[in-house]
């Protein structure tokens, strides 16, 4: 029997082709391509149990359990799970690790119940390794940085630009000690994925946040970030008030309804609050103790304000922050850099900066 496969193009990312990986769970929670779903052909135990034999007795072997252990009931449930996937995704390709036998028997037990979709040739690892050649050659694309102090609204200028770039939203992860979502934080697979997705489409000029290397658990990749460090950028300046309304949105009332559409509104409260209390204690150190527990007792007097209805009660603890610890960590590293720092094309407010960087784009 012929089993058909499809080169592992970007195309199919590019598409959002629906994309069956037949992984284990743990292979797919660890990095996935993105718009795949997990239904896997073996799960996490049998999987393991698998390799201990091909490692022990050798790949006959190891396919002999693999039989053993998918049949019956159980491999009538890993059909059904494809078929109603592809009931409501005709156009499902499906793909393994290295688009190897894992893929080509979910072909064959398909195909025994009616129904022939293709697998990806050279699998997962195949397209991970286009992908992550699409970031290489992003670093030779012409880049603008938009830099500025905390609160200067640097992301929401980012996604005005149809060539931006928001690396912090592949990440889950706003950046900063304070960044940390409601859901996980991305791998560092699926960071890179997903920052891959968003650069097939954009082949010239590209526009980035000013960012530290690690986003949350990820890394940018090493050749995209020596890029990023010689860009030409822009710098947002806005005052206090302005910033501190931003904040406000953005890492309190903002934060609370994500918390509170996750996990409903009396546990996403408490869990808002402990992530930003632990946010700050993770601080600590660099602080000190003094200021630290000065900030401390204004944001759990904020916390409790907030709870009656007060929100703008953060700003107590959140203007301190700023101007006590972000914005001379800021300007030390300006100053730091000064001798080697990338030209700057432009220094302006908020909506000057967006100006300057849709000029700049075209």
């Amino acid at each position: 029997m012929t089993l058909d496969t499809v080169p592992a193009s970007l195309g199919l990312i590019a598409e959002e082709t629906p994309l069956i990986d037949v992984r284990a769970p743990v292979e797919f929670t660890q990095g996935s391509l993105p718009g795949a779903v997990n239904l896997p052909l073996m799960v996490d135990d049998e999987r393991h149990q698998v390799g201990i034999a091909y490692k022990q007795l050798g790949q006959q072997a190891a396919i002999g359990l693999g039989e053993r252990l998918v049949c019956g009931e159980t491999k009538q449930a890993r059909v059904n799970a494809w078929q109603a996937y592809v009931a409501r995704q005709p156009e499902a390709i499906i793909y393994c690790f290295r688009g190897g036998l894992r893929s080509q028997i979910a072909q064959q037990w398909l195909d025994e119940a009616g129904i022939s979709r293709p697998r990806i040739d050279g699998g997962w690892k195949a397209l991970r390794q286009r992908l992550c050649k699409r970031i290489e050659d992003a670093a030779s694309q012409p880049m603008l940085v938009v830099a500025g102090l905390t609160g200067c609204a640097k992301t929401t200028l980012i996604n005005q630009l149809s060539n931006g770039i928001d690396l912090e939203a592949f990440a889950n992860h706003k950046g900063s000690a304070f960044g940390r979502q409601p859901d996980e934080p991305a791998t560092q697979i699926n960071f890179e994925h997903a920052l891959a997705k968003c650069l097939i489409g954009l082949t010239g000029k590209l526009v980035v946040e000013d960012e530290s290397r690690q986003i949350g658990d990820a890394n940018i990749p090493l050749t995209f970030w020596h890029a990023l460090q010689r860009a030409p950028r822009i710098r947002i300046e806005m005052p206090l008030d302005w910033r501190l309304e931003q904040l406000r949105r953005d890492y309190i009332e903002a934060l609370e309804q994500r918390y509170a559409s996750r996990y409903g509104q009396q546990e996403g409260w408490q869990r808002m609050q402990r992530q930003l209390a632990n946010a700050l204690e993770r601080l600590a150190k660099r602080l000190g103790n003094a200021r630290w527990q000065r900030l401390q007792r204004l944001q759990a007097m904020a916390f409790r304000a907030h709870a009656i209805g007060d929100v703008y009660a953060h700003e107590a603890w959140l203007a301190p922050l700023l101007t006590e610890y972000y914005d001379p960590l800021y300007r030390y590293h300006l100053e730091k850099q000064r001798d080697s720092r990338p030209v700057e094309l432009h220094v302006g407010d908020w909506e000057s900066c967006l100006d300057a960087a849709k000029q700049w784009s075209t």
